[in-house]
């Protein structure tokens, strides 16, 4: 058992910090108190001067896919041969171990949700896992939180020459495959349990089953408000659930992205603006969202943004006139919440996962350091 004693713990659930202790077995945390005794079996951890939050929460990576420091060949997050891929899982190319893994999980953030590239209309499923670990089946968290699609200029740029050159095209191929989803799924169900009537196995209609059904929803990417707008009209056609990804311009669609309520991933910001769609770019645009009334998340998008920046850019989003406490909410419930495990992270309370951050400052502040990380209750080395 892990015993944290005397911390300031920042729960991420209620604005103000509170003195308490934090016990921890089986990778859970088991309570919370102002003063829990300590007994022989407990490893005791003295927090009497850092701060305890919870560990922080990526919604839009691709660690773990990308290839750290080993080039193309050892990148699994775009396959180039097919625009539509909805069959590939992230859990088969994830490579553990990697470098920025390691950095990510000292720096306290230890869940991420990674999955393919934005190259594709459809890429295949997100997963949300650990970041320490050294096989990704005892990483994972959840598979396939999301299907990843994309929307703007990547799958023009990418299939230009593969008969994708315009956003009508992009939009019309997401919609066909919806349209054969919902068709094959149809069948199905008449069919019963008469196998001579099922239609003919199509793997990656099966993948799409559970978007149609609504247990799964569409992870879009799309940065320019026309395209955010595209991802809307669609999902609302078929009756789907939407998580708008990078929204660059959302700042820009403010009332309409309210009145729409879809869960928003805001990032990456930290960077120049390398395509045309990245020209408004601001780190004004999480704030913005949060005083709108959105469920807002800050991504890195790593390896776009190196992962352990994470903290790094809710802190320039709170720069920017984000509340403190609705950045820190950015980077580890509400992006809880648009994965689908709040059960399980984002938030110091009974019951979940036992993954901690021990800072000597203020996280958002450059010059504070994590003394120490716990991932399921065990320090990370």
């Amino acid at each position: 058992m892990l015993l944290i004693k005397n911390g300031n713990i920042h729960n991420a659930i209620q604005p103000e910090p509170f003195k308490g202790d934090i016990l921890c077995a089986d990778g859970k945390i088991t309570e919370i108190a102002p003063n829990i005794e300590a007994t022989p079996d407990m490893t005791v951890v003295d927090a009497s001067r850092l701060q305890v939050y919870p560990g922080f929460v990526e919604a839009h990576s691709h660690m773990g896919l990308h290839g750290y420091g080993i080039g193309y060949e050892g990148s699994d997050y775009n396959e180039m041969g097919d625009i539509i891929t909805p069959h590939l899982r992230s859990i088969d190319g994830f490579k553990p171990g990697q470098p920025d893994l390691y950095d990510a999980a000292k720096a306290g953030v230890t869940t991420i949700n990674s999955g393919p590239g934005s190259s594709n209309v459809i890429g295949g499923t997100f997963a949300a896992y650990k970041t320490v670990g050294h096989r990704v089946d005892d990483m994972l968290v959840k598979d396939n939180t999301a299907m990843k699609c994309a929307f703007g200029e990547n799958p023009k740029r990418c299939y230009r020459e593969k008969g994708n050159t315009a956003r009508m095209t992009t939009a019309a191929r997401l919609r066909e495959v919806l349209f054969k989803t919902q068709e094959y799924l149809n069948k199905k169900e008449a069919a019963g349990e008469d196998v001579s009537k099922l239609p003919p196995f199509d793997m990656k209609l099966e993948a799409m089953i559970p978007v149609i059904k609504g247990k799964m929803p569409l992870k879009a990417h799309a940065h320019a408000q026309e395209d955010i707008f595209t991802a809307i009209r669609i999902a609302k056609e078929f009756g789907i659930k939407l998580t708008l990804e990078h929204v660059t311009e959302g700042h820009m669609i403010t009332e309409d992205l309210a009145k729409e309520g879809c869960p928003v991933a805001i990032g990456p910001s930290l960077t120049s603006a390398s395509k045309f769609e990245l020209r408004n770019k601001t780190f004004d645009t999480p704030g913005i969202l949060d005083k709108a009334g959105l469920q807002v998340s800050i991504i890195t998008d790593a390896p776009v943004i190196p992962q352990e920046y994470l903290a790094l850019c809710a802190a320039l989003a709170v720069k920017s006139g984000m509340d403190p406490f609705k950045a820190l909410q950015a980077i580890t419930i509400n992006p809880a919440h648009h994965i689908g495990i709040a059960d399980r992270v984002g938030s110091l309370e009974i019951g979940k996962d036992a993954d901690i951050i021990l800072f000597d400052g203020d996280p958002f502040a450059v010059s504070t350091k994590a003394v120490q990380v716990f991932i399921l209750g065990k320090p990370v080395e």
